[in-house]
C-alpha cells in the first residue's frame, strides 16, 4: 500500500487508514482482529479511532491487540479527544483540562506512552480556541502525540486554529467523498494555504458509493440499524443516488469496483493524505485492498465531478 506525507510535514500515512468507530459495537473481538492483522499485512499502517468510539471500548479494543496481533511498531495510532458520546446524549468538551484528561485515558486503554496524532475531535464554540490549541501543545511537548491535528473543522476555523497555534498541525480529518464534497468551497484552500494534510472519513459516503444500497437496504448495513440509520440517510437522497449511479457506470466501464473509483478519484485530490475506511469485517476489507487506487482517466474524473457537483 502505498505511504504519503501529509501536507508539508514528514509525517507518513498508509493511502488508506482502518478507522474503528463499529469496533466493540457492530464489530467484535474476533472480527476486529482478523481486520487488523490482514490490514497490516496489506502494507496499512493507519489505526484510527477516538475517546468516544464506543465510549472508549474501540480503544480498549485496539489496545488489546497491540502487541498480540500486530506489533505497535508497526502501526500508527491516531485518536481524538474532545467528544464524549452515550446512547441518548453527545456532547463536546475541548476545554484543556477535558482534553488532557481524555489523552490520559486513551493513552491507558491503548496500553501505549504515546500516540503517533492526537486530534481536537470537533469545535467547540464554548471555549477559546487558545485553550483547546494549548492542550495540543503540551500533548506533543511532553510527547504524549508525535503530531497533532485538529478534526471537522470548517475552514475559517482551520485557519485561524494554524495562525494562532504558534506550533505545527499537520492535518485535518473532515468527511469528503465524491457524495460531500463541501469541503472544497473553503476547507481545502485553507489547509492547503496553512500546510496540512486532509485525513478524510466517509470516504465512500457512509457505505453508499459501495454501490451497496442501490435500490434496497441490506439487512447488514448501517441503515439496517436503528442506531445509525440517521448516519446514512443523507446519502440514500435523489442527488447521492445519481452520484452512486454515475459511480457504478465508470466502474463498469473500467472493469473496476465502485468502491475503488471512489477512493481512487478521492485520493487524487489536493491535499488528501489518506482515506480513512471503517471495514467492519474481513470481506469488506478484502474488497478494499482489491482496489487498484490508481489516478481515474481525466474524462472520467471530469465527468463524476459535473454530476456531483453541489
Amino acid at each position: 500500500m502505498q505511504q504519503r506525507y501529509v501536507g508539508n510535514s514528514g509525517f507518513r500515512v498508509s493511502s488508506l487508514s482502518l478507522g474503528t468507530m463499529s469496533w466493540a459495537q457492530e464489530t467484535d473481538e474476533q472480527d476486529a482482529a482478523e481486520v487488523l492483522h490482514a490490514f497490516v499485512a496489506a502494507g496499512g499502517t493507519v489505526i484510527d479511532t477516538a475517546a468516544s468510539y464506543g465510549q472508549g471500548r474501540a480503544e480498549a479494543m485496539v489496545g488489546s491487540m497491540l502487541g498480540d496481533v500486530v506489533a505497535r511498531s508497526e502501526v500508527v495510532l491516531s485518536t481524538k479527544a474532545g467528544v464524549s458520546s452515550t446512547e441518548s446524549r453527545r456532547s463536546v468538551n475541548a476545554s484543556r483540562g477535558a482534553m488532557l484528561s481524555a489523552l490520559d485515558a486513551s493513552l491507558a486503554r491503548l496500553g501505549t506512552d504515546y500516540v503517533d496524532i492526537w486530534f481536537a475531535h470537533e469545535w467547540d464554540p464554548n471555549v477559546p480556541l487558545e485553550e483547546t490549541l494549548s492542550a495540543l501543545e503540551l500533548a506533543q511537548r511532553t510527547g504524549r502525540a508525535r503530531y497533532v491535528g485538529i478534526s471537522n473543522y470548517n475552514g475559517w476555523q482551520t485557519a485561524k486554529a494554524a495562525a494562532i497555534a504558534g506550533f505545527t498541525l499537520v492535518a485535518n480529518q473532515s468527511e469528503y467523498s465524491l457524495v460531500q464534497r463541501r469541503v472544497e468551497d473553503e476547507l481545502i484552500p485553507a489547509v492547503e494555504d496553512a500546510g496540512l494534510g486532509i485525513m478524510a472519513w466517509a470516504p465512500l459516503g457512509r457505505g453508499v458509493l459501495s454501490g451497496k444500497y442501490r435500490g434496497q437496504i441490506p439487512a447488514d448495513s448501517r441503515a439496517a440499524q436503528s442506531r445509525l440509520t440517521a448516519y446514512v440517510e443523507p446519502y440514500l437522497e435523489p442527488r447521492a443516488s445519481r452520484v452512486v449511479e454515475a459511480v457504478a457506470m465508470a466502474a463498469r466501464g473500467l472493469g473496476r469496483s465502485p468502491m475503488d473509483v471512489s477512493l481512487s478519484w478521492l485520493l487524487s485530490r489536493p491535499g488528501v493524505a489518506t482515506a480513512i475506511v471503517g471495514a467492519r469485517n474481513a470481506v469488506q476489507l478484502k474488497e478494499l485492498l482489491d482496489a487498484q487506487l490508481t489516478v481515474l482517466p481525466a474524462e472520467i474524473s471530469r465527468a463524476l465531478e459535473d454530476v456531483s457537483a453541489a
